[in-house]
Parts: structure tokens; sequence; C-alpha cells
């Protein structure tokens, strides 16, 4: 019952519909959805539907034109896509951003990330800042080993850190700058300067400065997140400037229609999962207000409430199935938060909970595209929405629903057509697929696939791609996918649950009562949340627990004493103290609550204990003898009073009522399927397979061989039966096609997972600089998930070669290693590591997996074997064709050393000056080939070696055929007898490329007349041109292909001897692997007039010595394309997302700017 006789409002505003929750008094409750923009009707659907409801309940009369009454409502509570929509439609207020002196590009520049590796248009995300204002100051930290004779001023920041004081703020250059931005209209100012995360005495004077002079919104970085890393942090405090005067002023025109607005009492849900008070809800951390109701919903029911029908306190997957895309989560017995997302091309740098979204949802576009069956990315969206809606959409995920008899129009309100009075179309719908049914046929050569198996075809590939996010969030964390239950909701979530459990092998499904409006449920079951949070640069050991124990006291009390102003009693009020914690000299810092305390940890418990064994089940080691330093301290306090307890259902005595039964088309086709409203259902109803629950809001499917039951609150429960995978045989079937093409490349993506997670270095776990590929029994690609475009295809060359050197002396429990240019080597800091697949009763690898990573250091003449100058090849670091890093299972360490240590042997050389991390790192790269085998013989244990090593054939040669086509396309429009470019490197010399194309689409690229090999280092191995070529060819085909062997498999490469594109054995070849490929690209690109030249450099910017290394790569800028201009300060073609960060190597530094 709602206290004190008041109502209870939960409401979660979301881009389309308005979802309410809303407590009444004496127990009732009721649910109510509005669309959330109705101009005509109403002007602001979360007040209307509150009026609507006092209004029923208490049977007065409430004009919507008057002001509400706050006497009757006790509090509300809100989720809104308000902030997101503003920055997805860059619609937030008008904001400066003020940065330290010489930084103004540096959030332009951002993090180089690439979310297209193949799209030509490149696009740098739009800044959310008009204006900037360099601000005249700096603060440089004081370190020991600093050779610049700093004599400034020092000063101490909140870390303990001590910095030198350069330049303090000028401040009459300030106010002269800052009333430049004033006369454009502009009073939201974004203020990020150097160092701020510990010394924020300079951003506070900019922000004082300000505000006197009228700036309405002032956010500083120190205050919105004091955490090192200026790119992040500097996003962060631009979302919030940016952001927060929208929130303000929707929150004023929500209040502005209430009564004695002093009375009213509103909380809105952050991103984190807590509720805080209207007055401190702020742009920066609103971003995921909406989903995180959904959150707080499945955690507090399906985990908490013990109603998973004996799978009691199993881990909760969250499955939040909407029109547009599906969010997943995972809950554990406490909130898995990150602190650091990006959204619509920002980063995010708050406390938020980990919710994956891929763009799979009911709106979901279908095609057929180069043998394939397609779903999504792009979606129908609102409007003009599915098929079946009647406004000329397209077919989607829905209309494929509805086909297959999963979807009843009886049961759907006539709000369809143009004129919003139509019921659900299926004669559109038909047609829709029909037409799509023939083109799938045609393409096949017959009429082999009826309409209803095409539409199955699509939910099935549907179903595969929201299997790959939940996989990530499982397996790529290093948790066993099946030992969850997962918890479905959002519009489209039950339609889907059995066949998502299913294929994830998860044997319980768990849908709540209120699962069509569980994000506005989840808010009245949500905690209010104050957090308390400080950066830190302490190492966690002995002498600094008191220190650490008085600063968790501190930001405790503060936490404690903000929930009490807000009525909370001292025993409703408890803080979860929380370090950030991460291994010197590393950068994957870890959030960790403690565990029990010892007599050797801080008083507020074991943070040691806890970091550790998140370490180990993140990435799969740890590093006993490496000191762990404290980034940060929080404190999360959260006021418990509003919690209640949900009514309970009436038990059934008598069998389910059922309603209507109707034809749903299964595997093996139409089968009679019972249709149950969920009002009339009792608990402890039982219904088996197949069958359809409906209520107002959501409709379930139970597939065959799985069984309902409804609990004591009206929850439903699904035992899901275990997977009858379809009889697949060997001859190309175009739907299996299409799941075997995803199966194979979330190998090689899951491969990419556990070596990111599994490695030491931050050149790999941060830079991402690593490919990890699936290849068939001789060597060809099979999938190479699209990591490094500079590895795309290059690793096929080292894994043939290995199967020619080694010939039968390949055995199970071998792995290999190699990184010479001769051997398929890109460049020698790229070390590729082979492991065959084997599988019983075959004599033979029937697989092959591998992964090529950048090493930070392997020797050489210069620390980062990266040198400059190098003329040989042994000057560049160590040299492998062919080692056996694993021999007969035992990882084979002291001959790595040996190998390791060799450079050391040549003048002027050095053995690897980290050979700790280069161990490290190949056991993770080991590891990542270990998991792509299991994965691999998983596959082959579901569909047979037959079948499984057929459908490799059938991607490659769909791979090829996308090429061919786009060949033959080209061959057409040639004026000539071939397509020719010349091109120059630096020094001159030519890389001169001509191109024939037959009608059949095959090509050859002689590269005859190229320059001879140089003396110094810009020579480039076969397989960096190979990569170049497939690179080019990838993007030009302009929609999703397979990388595979079959992309080349059209294309023949003639390359002249003794030229610079074939390097001797001994030739230098580090600079061809960054330079000389990025020309090859605008070469191949020049002939095919596709895009103007790149920038055809990495910049690579190298120093270091015997202690430590610093290697970054600037970013040059982008060539034109036909329907999109040229752009600066970008990264292009053959080189990753996020590489220019600069990285350290064995020796930390700050680098506050990065």
């Amino acid at each position: 019952m709602a206290a004190s006789g008041k109502f209870r409002f939960c409401i979660d505003r979301g881009g389309t519909f308005t979802d309410v929750y809303a407590q009444c008094p004496g127990g009732k409750v009721r649910v109510l959805k509005l669309l959330s923009e109705d101009p005509s009707s109403y002007p602001d659907a979360p007040r209307e539907a509150i009026r609507r409801i006092l209004e029923q309940e208490l049977g007065a009369p409430m004009p919507a034109n008057e002001p509400l009454s706050c006497s009757a409502i006790q509090w509300i509570r809100m989720g809104t896509t308000v902030a997101t929509n503003a920055l997805l439609e860059r619609k937030g207020e008008r904001t400066a951003l003020a940065i330290t002196r010489g930084f103004r590009d540096l959030l332009y520049i951002g993090n180089q990330s690439r979310p297209d590796l193949f799209d030509l248009t490149v696009s740098m995300p739009e800044t959310l800042y008009e204006r900037v204002v360099e601000v005249k100051e700096r603060v440089v930290l004081c370190q020991g080993d600093c050779q610049l004779g700093l004599s400034h001023p020092v000063v101490v920041g909140s870390t303990g850190e001590e910095l030198y004081e350069v330049e303090p703020v000028d401040v009459a250059s300030l106010r002269q700058d800052l009333a430049a931005v004033l006369a454009l209209g502009i009073r939201s100012l974004a203020v990020v300067l150097l160092h701020s995360y510990t010394f924020p005495a300079h951003e506070q004077v900019v922000g004082e400065v300000a505000r006197e002079m009228g700036f309405t919104h002032v956010s500083l970085s120190s205050q919105v997140m004091p955490m090192v890393r200026a790119v992040p942090r500097g996003f962060t405090v631009c979302a919030d400037a940016y952001l927060t005067p929208c929130i303000k002023k929707y929150v004023a025109g929500f209040t502005s229609g209430f009564k004695d607005k002093e009375h009213l009492k509103v909380l809105f849900m952050q991103s984190d999962g807590g509720l805080t008070p209207m007055n401190r809800f702020v742009g920066s951390r609103a971003i995921l207000s909406g989903p995180a109701g959904g959150v707080v919903g499945y955690a507090v029911t399906a985990y908490h409430h013990q109603l998973c029908g004996g799978c009691q306190r199993l881990p909760v997957i969250g499955f939040d199935m909407g029109g547009t895309s599906t969010d997943v989560s995972r809950y554990t017995g406490e909130y898995e938060h990150i602190f650091e997302s990006t959204v619509a091309g920002v980063v995010i740098q708050s406390p938020q909970l980990d919710i994956s979204t891929v763009a799979a949802g009911g709106g979901s576009m279908l095609c057929f595209r180069a043998g394939l069956f397609v779903v999504g990315p792009e979606s129908a969206g609102a409007n003009p929405g599915p098929a079946c809606y009647s406004k000329g959409g397209p077919l989607t995920v829905t209309d494929a629903n509805l086909c297959l008899g999963r979807l009843l129009p009886s049961y759907f309100p006539k709000i369809f057509g143009p004129n919003e009075d139509q019921p659900l179309n299926e004669p559109a719908m038909l047609l829709g697929f029909q037409r799509l049914t023939d083109k799938v046929n045609e393409a096949l050569g017959g009429e082999g696939l009826s309409v209803q198996e095409v539409a199955l075809g699509y939910v099935r590939v549907a179903v595969e791609s929201m299997c790959k996010p939940i996989r990530a969030i499982t397996q790529g964390k290093g948790h066993d996918t099946s030992s969850h239950v997962l918890a479905c909701f959002g519009g489209a979530g039950g339609q889907h649950a059995c066949a998502v459990a299913k294929a994830l092998g998860i044997s319980t499904v768990y849908i709540h009562r209120y699962s069509g409006i569980l994000s506005a449920y989840g808010l009245a079951l949500a905690d209010v949340v104050h957090e308390a949070q400080e950066p830190c640069a302490v190492h966690y050991e002995d002498s600094t627990f008191q220190y650490l124990d008085e600063r968790l006291d501190v930001l405790s009390r503060e936490c404690v004493d903000e929930l009490e102003k807000q009525g909370f009693k001292r025993d409703e009020i408890t803080t979860q103290p929380y370090l950030h914690l991460r291994y010197d000299k590393t950068d994957c810092p870890i959030m960790c609550a403690p565990l029990k305390a010892t007599e050797n940890s801080c008083r507020h418990g074991d943070f040691k204990a806890s970091f550790t064994q998140h370490y180990h089940c993140e990435f799969g080691f740890t590093i006993p003898n490496r000191a762990i330093v404290v980034d940060d301290v929080r404190v999360r306090g959260l006021g418990r009073g509003l919690s209640f307890q949900p009514h309970p259902l009436q038990e059934a005595n008598a069998p389910p009522v059922v309603d209507t039964v109707t034809q749903c088309y299964f595997e093996g086709g139409y089968v009679e399927t019972s249709v149950y409203l969920q009002e009339q259902l009792c608990y402890g109803h039982r219904m088996e397979g197949p069958c359809i629950l409906i209520d107002t809001n959501s409709t379930i499917l139970v597939e065959p061989g799985c069984v309902a039951s409804i609990s004591k609150h009206g929850d439903v429960l699904i035992e899901v039966g275990s997977e009858s995978i379809p009889c697949v045989g060997t001859g190309l079937d175009a739907i299996h096609l299409s799941i075997f093409s995803h199966r194979f490349m979330s190998i090689a993506e899951q491969m990419g997972r556990v070596l990111q997670r599994t490695s030491i270095s931050t050149n790999i776990k941060e830079r991402l600089d690593f490919s990890c590929a699936l290849f068939g029994p001789t060597g060809g690609l099979v999938a190479n998930a699209p990591h490094i475009p500079v590895h795309l295809g290059a690793m096929q060359e080292a894994v043939k070669f290995q199967i020619q050197y080694l010939g039968g002396d390949v055995r199970e429990g071998d792995v290999i290693l190699s990184n010479h240019p001769s051997a398929g080597g890109s460049h020698l800091p790229d070390l590729t590591v082979i492991t065959p697949v084997f599988y019983p009763e075959q004599e033979k690898p029937v697989f092959f997996v591998a992964n090529r990573g950048h090493h930070a250091e392997i020797g050489g003449i210069s620390p980062g074997s990266m040198p400059p100058f190098s003329k040989y090849l042994w000057q560049e670091g160590m040299c492998v064709k062919s080692f056996k890093l694993v021999q007969n299972g035992v990882f084979q360490e002291e001959g790595l050393v040996r190998l390791l240590e060799s450079p050391g042997t040549q003048p002027g050389s050095s053995g690897s000056r980290n050979i700790r991390d280069n161990i490290s790192d190949l056991r993770a790269q080991v590891a990542a080939n270990q998991k792509g085998i299991h994965l691999v013989r998983e596959l082959i244990d579901v569909y047979s070696l037959p079948v499984v090593q057929a459908y490799m054939a059938y991607i490659q040669e769909n791979a090829e055929g996308a090429v061919r086509d786009m060949l033959k396309e080209v061959s057409q429009s040639m004026q000539g007898p071939s397509l020719s470019a010349l091109e120059h490197l630096d020094d001159g010399t030519a890389i001169q490329l001509s191109i024939s194309i037959t009608s059949q689409g095959e090509a050859t690229f002689d590269f005859s007349g190229t320059g001879r090999l140089v003396a110094g280092n810009l020579n480039a191995p076969r397989a960096v041109t190979l990569s170049a070529i497939l690179y080019c060819l990838r993007c030009m085909v302009a929609h999703d292909v397979p990388l595979n062997q079959g992309c080349l498999k059209p294309v023949k490469v003639v390359i002249p001897e003794g030229s610079v594109l074939d390097p001797r054995e001994d030739s230098a070849v580090v600079g061809g692997n960054v330079l000389t490929c990025q020309r090859l690209v605008d070469v191949v690109f020049k002939a095919f007039a596709v895009c103007a030249a790149s920038q055809g450099c990495m910049n690579n910017t190298v120093f270091g010595d015997e202690s430590m290394g610093y290697y970054e790569t600037v970013a040059g800028g982008a060539g034109a394309v036909s329907v999109h201009g040229s752009l600066t300060h970008t990264h292009t073609h053959t080189w990753s997302a996020g590489a220019w960060l600069a990285w350290t190597q064995w020796c930390a530094h700050s680098h506050d700017q990065h």
C-alpha cells in the first residue's frame, strides 16, 4: 500500500512511449502507456499520465489546462531519454569550451575511434561546443627524472602529487575571451584544464569568472568527474554543459504544471541505476536514465526475490528487446558498473550500468544481399515502421513474426495506417515477403524456399545477432553463458526469449508480469543514491591503509549527510566503499568493492583480494609481484527506505483457460498453438509449448519443448527445452550460410576478446593493435575479425608458410610463433601465434586459429623496436621464421627467452627490454587460440565436421562472389584495357600499379615498374601488399561481406622481384608496415578513382631509453570521395581505431591529455 494514503508514480519517458506504473492508496496498481509526444492532446506525457490517474481514482475533474495539486502525491520517480535524445539529435544547449592554451583541438582530434573501418566517408564526431577559449594557464607534474630544470612554484594536488605551477590563470585575457563568447549568445561553458583532476584551483578560477560575467551554466571537469585522462574527462564535461541545461528546462517545464511545487518530491533515475533529486540530476549522469530502470527491475525481481523456479541465486542476463535495438546486461548480486562508454560519438566518463547494445530489434530491416540473409543494422523506426504498419515501411523482424503467426492482429489495437485507425496489415506484409522470397529463390537458382521458411530464416539470423553481445558479456569475461537465467523484457523480448535461451544453452527464462513496462516498474524498486569520489595516487600497501580508511570515512560522512537531508533515517542508509585499482604500469583499472577485512587490509575491507579476484576472472591471470595503484576513492551511499512487496496472485484451482487456438510456424511447419490471456492466469498454472501468452503490453511465445508457469506474483517462468538442431546437410542453404557467417566471425571476435582480456601490454589491451582469425585446413582464411586493417589477409600468408615449412611436423599441443617477413610477417613487432585445430579421429588439422599482436618491445637498435633509421632486419629486433612456442602442450619459455635476447648479440643492438611482458602477452595469444579451438570444436560437435567444412567453403565462395560482382561492375565502366596509377614515397621511390579486369570479374594487380629495394626500412613484405589490396576491395564492395580467402581468389598479384615490395630476407621493413602500406592503399584507390590520397603515412613518433619507451602515431588526414570532402586530424585506411593514443612501455608516466 502507498504510504500515508498517497499516490506513488514511476514513469519511464522513452523516445516513443511513456510507460507509467502507479501505486494507489489501498494497494491498487495502475499501468498506463502514452505517446511521449502528442502536442495536440497534451503538453507533457508524464504529467498527463498523472492527471488521468488522479482524476479517475479520486473521481474529481482535473482540467488538463490547470496545474495539478501535489497534496495526493507522495513522490514521483522518473527515467527519461531527454538527455540521450538531445545528444543523439545534437539539440543540446549552445556551449563553449575553455581548455588549456595549446590544446584547443584536443577534443576535436579525440581518440580517433573508427566505428566502421571500411567506410571511406570518414567523419569526425561532431563537437558539442561551438567556440573554444584557450586559457592561459599551465601546471606540470613534478617528476624526479625530469631534466627540464623547472624552477616554478610547487603546489600539491588532492592526490598528494606535487605540480609546478608554470603559469597561473591570466584572468584579464580570460575575461576578454569569455566576453566574445557571451556576445555570440552562448551561455553554457565547459571547462577542462590539464591535471585538474588533482589540482582543480585553476578551473575554479575560470568558473568563478564565467559565472560573474553572466554564464548561466558552468561545468568544471574537476567537479563533474575528477579522473585522470583529459580527453574522456573533457568529453564528459562538454556533455554535461551541453545537456544539463536541457534537463533543467525539462524539469522546470514538468514541475510548472503543479501547484505548491515546494512540496513536490521528484527523483530521477541516473545512468548508474540510482535515483537522485531533480535538482541534482545532470547531463553527464543521465545518458542511461531510461534503460537503467529496466536493469534495476530485473535485478531486484529475477535475482533478489529468487523467483527463478528453483534456480536460486543464479546470475541473471537482462535481455531488453525494443523496436530499434536490443540491450543486454548482467547481474550477479551487485550492479556491474563501467566508468567510460561512448554514446553518439561522445566519450562519457561517469558511473553507469554496463549495458551492451546491438542494432537488432523488432524494427530491424530485412534484406537479401550477396547471398546472405541480413538483419539490420538499419531500422524502420516508428515512422514508417514495419511493412505491417501500413505506412510504406520495409520488411522487419516484426513482419517476420507476423508472417509466422507469432503475432496475432486481432489482439492488437487499431492504431496503424496513415490515420492510425487500422489493424496490422497482413496483406502488405505477405506481399513484401513474397517479393523477398522470389528474390532469394532466384539467387539460389530455383523455388526452394517458401515464404514462411524465409521468414523463419530471418528470425534465426536475428536471434544469432542478439546472442553475440550476450556471449560478449559472459564468455568474453570468463563466465559460462549457460549458467544464467535469461530475464526478458521490452516490447519484443518475449517473442524471442525461448529461441535466444536455446541458442545459448540457458535453461530458464524469467519474464516479469510488467515486462512491457519494466523500466518504469524498476523505478519503484530502485535506491536513492548519492556518490562521492576523489582522485588518489598512492599504492595499496600497509603504509597507506590508514590514509585510505580516513578518506573513505570522509566520503561516507558526505553521503550519509546528503541522504539524511533528503529525509532518510540513519538506519535506512548504507554506504558502499570502493577503490579504483590497477597494477602499476598498466592502464586497466577496476573499481573494487572490498571483501571481508583481514589483519593485512584496510579497516573497510580487503580491497587487494577483491582486486586480484576480479582481475583473474576478467583477464585470466594476476601479476603477483607488481604494485597496486589506487587511482580513485569512491563511496556510494544508498537510501533504502522505499521498497515494497508485490501483491500475490490467486492460486489456480482449475486448468488455464485457452482463449483461442491459432497456427504458428516452426521448424517443420505449422503447429496448433494455444493462446492464453495473462490476466486470466493464476499462480501455479502451467502451459506446455507451443503457446502464446498475451497481455496489453507484450506477447510471449513459448516454443515447442518449453513449459511456462505462473509464479506467485504473476511472473512467467519458462523451462527451456534443449536446442533441437535441424538436420543440416553439406548442400548450400542460404539461411544456414548466414548463420555460419555469424558463427565463424563470432569465433574470431571471441578470440579477440580473450586476447584483449588476458594480455598485459597497453599496446594490445588498450590500443587494440591485434587481429584474430580462423583458417581452413590448407591455411585459407575463413574469418578475420576486423581489428587492424593492416593485418587483414596477411596472416593467411603466415599460416600457409608454416603448413609448407613444417610439413607433417604439426601435432596436437603445438603452437607456432613467427614474425619474419619472408614467412608471411608484416614487421617484426607483430608476433603471429598459430595453433592447429585437431578433432577426434582426424590425423591432420581440420582448422587453424591464429592471432597477431604488436609487441611494445622485441629488442633492436632503439627502444620500442621501431627504429627510424634501420637498414637491416636484425636492427629491428627478434626475427623468427618458425618456433614451437608450445610443444606437446609445454610452453617453451627458455627457448623463447633466448630468442628475445638474441638481438643483443648484434653490434649496437639490444635484446628485448621487456621480456616479462613479452612472455605474458604471448601466453595471452596462446590462450586466445585455445578459446578459438574450443569454439571450433563446439561448432563441429553440433553440426559435424563435413557440414562445418562445407560451409567454410561456401562462406569463402560468397565473399569471392561479392568481390567478383564489384569487379564486373568496374570492368563495364572502364575506358581502356586497364586501370593504372603511380605514386611515390618521400624518397622518390615509385609505386606503380596496373590493373586489368576481365568480364568474369577477375583482376590482375601488376606492380611492374615499382622502384627497387631501398636501403632504409620502407620495404614492404608481400603480406602487407596483400593486406592493402584486401582492405581496398572490402571498402569498394561497400557492404558487409565475410573477410576471408575468397575476397582475394579472383585477384592475381604480380610483384616484381627485387622491388620495394619484394624485400630480401635481411632487408629492413619496419617502415613498410606503417608508411608504404598507406601509399599502397592510395595507389589502389587512385587506380579505381574511388578516393583521393590520404596523407600516406602513420606519422610514428618514437623515443625512449633503457628504462622506458614512448610510441605515438599522430593523425594525418583522409582524402575526399565523391560524396564527402577531405578531412584533417584523422587516422585513415590501414591504421586502427584509437591508434593515436600514446603508450608507455616499461616505465609509468602521467599523460593526462590521453
